[in-house]
């Protein structure tokens, strides 16, 4: 296979299976969008809306515009695989979809391609982005640098307990591979503990570029449910990131946050059969 092979938003396509994801997809798509802002509502751990949805920017209303909800409902819908990867999507159906104008869907359009997650081909409309194996590949090398850079830096600086608490909290979060609504829980819980060590480092630049990342992971972790990549949760591997900064070990914090992103690398190619080491 060429390094070209194809990692689809909606599922990781292998040689012997047929998208084995696909009637799960279908059955996401029929069930509607709902079920998950009930959840989201639910959820006994509060906090601002999830980073990978709609990431804080400086004087950022706090009633959402008509642009912002569009761009949110539209990038959600992305994440969770309602869309298949490389599908064509008509501007008049995303406005009616999101109950909105072409002028809001046309701008979340522009936003949701810098974040790589869709296409707009002039004259053609708007594709969803597929993940090639070289993508994948980019995903995690950017989140080694930001994500290392800021359990290090979070080391460095005074513990916010109330966030650490929680860090705590999210960390003994677990999911069952055959119970799909824990495993929306645990990626739900992942993000926040991820975003939450970047916020731990008071640096907006590396929570910015950490929320970034997350968005595309959701992806990956979102098609990968169906296939069992939930068979071990790394509740370890959050808690010996989060002893190394609360015992202020710069060094050690950035080493568990690198080996902790290698074996979910390791995990996820492994479900491909491909191997990223060294290239």
């Amino acid at each position: 296979m060429s390094s070209g092979y194809i990692l689809y938003v909606t599922g990781i396509q292998f040689t012997a299976l047929e998208n084995p994801w696909k009637s799960a997809r279908l059955r996401y798509r029929a069930e509607g969008i709902s079920k998950m802002a009930t959840r989201s509502s639910r959820r006994s751990l509060q906090v601002s809306a999830s980073p990978s949805i709609a990431p804080w920017s400086p004087g950022q209303s706090s009633v959402a515009t008509l642009s912002e909800r569009v761009y949110r409902a539209f990038k959600r819908d992305i994440i969770h695989a309602v869309y298949q990867p490389g599908e064509a999507l008509s501007e008049k159906d995303l406005a009616d979809r999101y109950k909105g104008s072409r002028t809001p869907v046309r701008e979340a359009a522009v936003r949701l391609q810098n974040e790589r997650l869709l296409r707009i081909v002039p004259n053609r409309g708007y594709f969803v982005a597929q993940i090639t194996v070289q993508v994948l590949n980019d995903i995690y090398e950017f989140r080694s640098a930001v994500e290392c850079a800021a359990a290090e830096l979070a080391a460095h600086k005074p513990v916010d307990s109330a966030l650490f608490q929680k860090l705590n909290e999210l960390s003994e979060i677990t999911c069952s591979p055959d119970d799909r609504e824990s495993c929306i829980r645990f990626i739900e819980a992942d993000t926040l503990f991820h975003t939450s060590i970047a916020r731990l480092s008071r640096n907006q630049m590396l929570l910015q570029a950490v929320s970034e990342a997350r968005s595309q992971m959701e992806r990956i972790m979102f098609a990968a449910i169906d296939i069992n990549y939930y068979g071990e949760v790394p509740a370890r591997e959050h808690r010996e990131i989060l002893k190394a900064i609360q015992e202020r070990d710069p060094e050690r914090a950035r080493q568990r946050m690198y080996e902790h992103i290698v074996q979910s690398k390791d995990k996820v190619l492994g479900l491909t059969g491909f191997s990223l080491r060294g290239t």
